[in-house]
């Protein structure tokens, strides 16, 4: 997906964002059972991706068909999604799938980098025992096997895991949408553990730093950030000193390369 559905994809993640704060795991299997109808219907998918219609008269459409039948806050989703432009009328659906994923793991990130990590964890444990058989590739892969006997045979292949695991692992054995379910999975997984960069400090530094100082650093950036965040310690000599933190899209930069570079702009201009 590119140009203008990457676009619309970064303009949801933003405008949803506060959305996804509450939604439950109720949202992500209605917008999963949503993406299922739109995926049926050529004729839908046409409508609710034609560029001559309003924002407006395409969210009509999705309050007409799912309004009455989903959450409120799933059919708020759905007609954000909607309102977008796509490139393809196949991302339309791709983007339905995105916001149920990441209704998952805004609930796993409600307890933390831990419960982002277990959820990355499940997923990529059952893709790695689906690879290690043909046996099992197979029969997740049959067109003709029930869809119970294919979420049975998930369910043996990763035991205990999370109701958020679960349902992301069952969509992807139960409705792949034209890919291998290890491959859906995969990525899925990508998808949390693009979330877990809000939870994990980039710190580039000049020097190895002990671990008295890493305490205290870990420390001070909790409180300035305002959430438990985990240490990634980069020590890159051409910084020549100071320290650079960056977590998500939030860069501090107070080394020593960064000032003689702004210095050298400020001479320039």
């Amino acid at each position: 997906m590119a140009g203008v559905t990457s676009e619309s994809l970064a303009a949801l993640a933003t405008e949803l964002e506060p959305v996804l704060a509450t939604a439950d795991l109720a949202t992500a299997d209605e917008l999963f059972a949503a993406l299922d109808v739109i995926d049926s219907s050529a004729a839908l998918r046409r409508s609710l991706t034609d560029p001559a219609r309003s924002p407006e008269e395409r969210a009509s459409v999705v309050r007409s068909l799912f309004g009455s039948k989903v959450q409120p806050t799933t059919a708020r989703i759905l007609e954000a999604i909607v309102s977008k432009r796509f490139r393809k009328e196949r991302d339309l659906g791709d983007a339905v799938e995105t916001q149920a994923v990441a209704v998952v793991t805004a609930q796993a990130e409600r307890s933390g980098l831990r419960g982002l990590e277990e959820l990355e964890g499940a997923l990529l444990r059952f893709r790695r025992t689906v690879l290690t058989s043909h046996e099992v590739q197979r029969a997740l892969t049959d067109a003709q096997a029930p869809t119970e006997s294919k979420q049975r045979l998930a369910a043996r292949l990763s035991p205990q895991v999370s109701d958020g695991a679960r349902l992301l692992i069952d969509r992807a054995v139960t409705s792949p949408r034209g890919v291998r379910p290890s491959a859906l999975v995969e990525r899925f997984a990508q998808a949390v553990a693009a979330r877990q960069q809000r939870w994990i400090a980039q710190v580039t530094v000049a020097k190895e730093l002990d671990s008295a100082y890493q305490e205290r650093l870990l420390a001070s950036l909790n409180r300035y950030f305002g959430r438990e965040l985990k240490l990634d310690v980069v020590v890159d000599p051409a910084v020549v000193g100071g320290i650079r933190v960056q977590v998500a899209d939030e860069v501090v930069d107070n080394t020593v390369s960064a000032r003689l570079n702004d210095l050298n702009r400020k001479l320039a201009s």
